[in-house]
Order: structure tokens, then sequence, then C-alpha cells
């Protein structure tokens, strides 16, 4: 059994989420996680809330609250919607704990004692208006190195390179279009400079990733130098240390504390499973693997900035140091990262009202349905664009007429002419080519999957969905039921295809786990198939011997939150042909997936209508 770590995208929180998140690093996480497990690997999925930063204080000025009244908002609405999607996190938690806060703190304070935190002064981008410091990720202009327009304060996603607000051409702010303020302000910068030659050493190690993340991420270290850690602002993780911890005007930037999230997770969830030492068996253990899934905006984060402070962290660049409290921990196996949705050319954008929103989505179709569109027509490799049209299209003509259909007709003429799962009679070479077929897709679909290869694995179970339907077609066992002495002949062709779609819905339990478990009892078995997450209302406390945060603004203690977790262990599903007992007793199937009318391919729902232009 492998220690598999599941590392993902933690979602801001200043809104609920819309369906362009979940395609990217929702769904894909949780198929991947799902077959993991499967497989008899040990799986610890963690993720969160991510809910520090400016524009969340711009957003809850703008509503007349409080930025934690806000940030608790959406953590519950988020937290609905990714459970309600069947999101099977171990542990789904937040920044605003102090857990999070006093690992961050760890993280930081080792990285300064071994000298990769350096202070300095720079240009700070400040909105005029207000005063307040623009996020880098805020400021937007043209590139200074390839010209192109829309380039980040942090990165131009044309050329990769890596930027300040104050390099950019023409800077305005994406919050208000103003034009930017630049004042000089002190603050602590990850020296990556010093830490390039073990970070070029890991990635060229890296060469099982996806072409573009990789090219993506060695690009990033031509014009490598030090990072701003810090911002000035009052809303996030104090800076520990003496002088800076109680400056309220100080924090730690945003992306320094998400990206240890997946640390500080993984910490939680082992003191909240009654082992508080389990998290090490997937951080400290040169034997795990650990496989992180995001949009494509994120992979500096992720290929760069958390496994420099990771390097940082034990020691390792031209500075040498030592490890910290935590150990030596182990840097990413692979970032797996995918395009955007899009809906009509543009990225799904909440602000600008390009948006289908997850919870809406999950209450008129149901998950699977959504699991489905995004796993084989999701962005895996490229942008895609998100129509009503192709939405439609693939849930009548592959889920519902397809693997509905198959799974329908296959179990209500048993049920009709047997009860029961019938006693084949020998099988001819029709039988076998199906059954063969279906056998040898658990390795494809398998490779697939374990390479983040969603859509080709779906596809090819659909392949043998395909040919399943085609067999029954062939053998028309409509016919063979209306001649007694074809009775042995039905029994074969029968079990021949409940046996192919118990094989089919054990390779899409990973993809669509709600309609595997009524279709594992529709083949007359027991017992929780596909185990479902749950939502637990837990209460903030620190793990014992875990440090103190400390500085301005540490999280109260005892307040309560919403986690997503599950009891995944006691699942039955297993990675493998289940053969179908003859003598189970059926019962009748209920259709499994309703057919969408036609015309909502050129309306669209009233929550999220077609646009006719």
């Amino acid at each position: 059994m492998s220690p598999i770590l599941t590392a993902v995208a933690w979602p801001y929180a200043n809104g609920p989420r819309h369906i362009g998140h979940v395609a990217g690093f929702g769904v894909p996480s949780d198929v991947f996680s799902r077959y993991q497990r499967m497989i008899g690997n040990d799986v610890l999925m963690i993720s969160g809330t991510d809910e520090h930063g400016t524009p969340l204080l711009v957003q809850a000025e703008a509503e007349g609250v409080s930025v934690q009244e806000l940030a608790d908002r959406y953590n519950r609405q988020i937290v609905e919607d990714l459970a309600g999607l069947g999101l099977s996190y171990d542990l789904f938690t937040r920044t605003t704990t102090r857990n999070h806060y006093a690992v961050v703190q760890e993280l930081f304070r080792g990285l300064y004692e071994n000298g990769y935190m350096i202070k300095q002064t720079q240009m700070g981008a400040i909105s005029p208006s207000t005063g307040r410091t623009l996020p880098d990720r805020y400021v937007e202009g043209t590139c200074p190195i390839c010209g192109a327009d829309g380039a980040r304060g942090d990165q131009c996603d044309n050329c990769g390179n890596q930027l300040d607000p104050a390099d950019l051409i023409n800077p305005v702010s994406k919050i208000n279009g103003e034009t930017p303020k630049f004042i000089e302000t002190e603050h602590f910068l990850l020296d990556l400079p010093a830490l390039a030659e073990a970070l070029t050493e890991w990635l060229q190690g890296r060469d099982d990733w996806r072409p573009n993340v990789l090219k993506f991420s060695m690009n990033l270290l031509e014009n490598i130098r030090p990072r701003a850690m810090t911002r000035d602002i009052d809303w996030g993780v104090p800076i520990p240390l003496d002088g800076w911890a109680d400056n309220n005007a100080k924090k730690l930037y945003v992306w320094f504390d998400a990206v240890v999230g997946y640390l500080s997770a993984s910490i939680e969830w082992a003191y909240r499973s009654g082992d508080p030492a389990a998290w090490r068996n997937w951080w400290g253990n040169p034997e795990s693997t650990s496989y992180y899934f995001m949009g494509k905006d994120n992979i500096t984060f992720h290929s760069q900035i958390w496994p420099a402070e990771l390097l940082g962290y034990r020691g390792s660049g031209s500075r040498g140091g030592s490890q910290g409290e935590f150990g030596e921990l182990e840097l990413p196996t692979e970032v797996v990262s995918s395009e955007f949705l899009t809906m009509s050319g543009s990225k799904f954008s909440s602000s600008k009202g390009i948006v289908i929103y997850v919870k809406d989505f999950l209450k008129e179709f149901g998950p699977d349905a959504l699991r489905y569109f995004i796993a084989v027509a999701g962005p895996e490799n490229q942008d895609t664009d998100f129509t009503w049209d192709e939405f439609v299209r693939r849930i009548n003509n592959e889920l519902a007429n397809g693997w509905g259909n198959l799974v329908n007709r296959t179990v209500s003429m048993a049920h009709k002419n047997f009860g029961e799962v019938p006693e084949p009679a020998s099988l001819n070479d029709a039988d076998l080519e199906l059954l063969n077929l279906a056998e040898q897709t658990f390795a494809e679909v398998g490779e697939a999957l374990q390479h983040s290869r969603f859509r080709a694995g779906i596809t090819a179970i659909m392949h043998v969905v395909g040919e399943a339907n085609a067999y029954i077609a062939a053998q028309e066992p409509w016919k063979l039921a209306k001649d007694e002495s074809q009775r042995e002949r039905l029994a074969t062709v029968l079990w021949t295809a409940l046996q192919v779609v118990s094989d089919c819905n054990v390779m899409l339990t990973p993809y669509l786990p709600f309609s595997a478990q009524k279709i594992h009892e529709t083949l007359g078995r027991t017992g929780v198939w596909a185990a479902q997450p749950r939502v637990e209302e837990v209460t903030d406390e620190l793990p014992e011997g875990r440090t103190e945060p400390v500085g301005v603004g540490v999280p109260a203690e005892g307040r309560s939150y919403p986690v997503i977790t599950g009891d995944y262990d006691e699942q039955l599903a297993t990675w493998g042909r289940l053969e179908m007992v003859p003598g189970t007793a059926l019962s009748k199937p209920k259709p499994l997936f309703a057919k969408l009318d036609p015309e909502l391919a050129e309306t669209g729902p009233s929550w999220a209508p077609v646009n006719p232009e």
C-alpha cells in the first residue's frame, strides 16, 4: 500500500464555486483519488478555503460586513458545493485556523533562520483612493519583456517570466481601474536565486509531468529573482519575528500561506483522526508520492514557490541550513495542471457575470451529469468552451442513451426472464470477444488514471459500453426469450451483458460514484460500494504540542466551522472484475439518467440562459 497525497488547489473564499473551478481542480483530483483508493493505495486528499488577501477585504468592505464574516459565509457555501459534488476529501478545512497559522509561522521561521528570507526595500503598488496595498495579481499592464497585454504584477502568462507590479508598462488596478501609486516599503523576500540550483536539479527530474507544465516551470528559472513573501495589509498570518508580529500593517503573503495549507491541512487531519503523527506518512516518507491539482494560472506557486519553500526549510539551497521542527518534507511528485473551462470564449468569472454556479447545476442535473461532462469534455489539455448544446448532447447521447440504457435494458431483461443472474452455458466467440474487451480495458483505464489522463480513461470505458450495446443488438435477446429452445442461449447472452455492465460500473466508479452505488445495488449487491463525503462541524484547536501562533490577528480559540471528511476505507470498491454470481436476485431497475429536453440546448436553464448574441 503506497501513501498518495492528493493536494487540491485551495478555492478562494469570495463566493460560491462555479463549474470552471471544479473542472480544473475538483473533479479531476477526486477521480484520481477514488481510483487510487480502489487499487489499494493509502490516499490523503486535502484542501480548504483560502481566506486571506486584499480581494476579500475589498469585497467585505463593499458588502458592509467584517472580512471574517464574509469568509465564514463563503467557506460554508463552498463546503456544501464540493461535498454535494461528491469530492472525497479526507479533510477540507480553511486557512483561518490556529493550526494553519502555527504551521505557516513555523515554515517562515525555518526559512528565515536558514537565511532564505531576506529583508529588502522595494516598490509596492498602492491604491491612490484607498491607500491599500494592491496584490501583485491585481495589477495588470503590458509585459516589459515580451510586450503582451494583460500581464499581471507577478508574472506574464504569455512569456512565463516573473514580474513585479512596478515593472509593468501602463499598470492599472483590476479592482477599480485606477493607476497605482508606487511607494517604498520593507518586506521579506524568498531568496529564490539561492535555491535556483536545487530547484533546477529537482525540476530536471520531473520527466513524466504534462509537457506544458514542465516547460512553463523550466522557463521560470531563466529570470529567477527574490520574491516578496510579506505584504502591507492587516488581514493575514502575522510575521513571527520580534518587531513584526504585532505590526498589524504587515502580514505574510496570501500565496505563502495558501501553499503551506497542504501541510497544515494534513496535520489537522492527523490530529482529528486520533493519530497526531499520521501526517508524516505522506510528508516525511520517501516512499510516498504527491500530486497537486490546479488550474494553469497557479503553476508558478506549485512548481517554483512551494518547492523552494520546502527546499529552503530543509536547508537544501546554496546557503545551507538545518531542518526545522517538521523535518525533511517531501517535494511534489507531480503538478497536474488543467487549462481553463470557458463560456462563450471567456474565462468563467463571477465578477463579470460569466458564471454557472455548482449549486444551481447540482440542484437541476445532479452531480454525476456534471462529473461526466468535465471528465469527457473538460479542459484537461486545452481551454474548452462550455455550451449547453454540448452538455445536452453528451448527457442524452452518451450517458442516458449509451450507459443508462445499457444498464436498464440488460437488468430489466434478466429480471423479467429469470428474476436473478442467470447461469450461462458455453460461451461463443461473440461472448468471449466482449468479455475479453471489458477485462482488458481495466488495464488501459488504470494506466490513464495513473497518469491523470481522465478523458482517455472514460473514452475507453464508453467504447466498451458502445460495444456492449452493439452486442445486445446483434444477439437480440428479446427474440431468444420467445423461443423456449433458446433459453440457455438467452441466459448466456444476459449473463455476458450483466458481467460487462458490472465491469463498466467498476471502471466508471471514480467518475460517477453516485450512479455506481445505485448500479451496484441494482446488480443485487449490498453495502457501500462508493463512499461519499460528509460535512462535520468542528472546533478550532491546536494539536497537542504545537507551538502557539503569535502576533496580532491570530484566530480566537474555540470557533466552530464546517469541514468535509469521510470514511472511505470502509467502502467496497476495488479495481478489477467482480464475477456476476448466478442466482443473485435482481430487482427491476429504475432509470439512472433523465434525458434532457432538447430545447435546453438552445435556451439554457433560466438561471444560466444562452446569450442570443
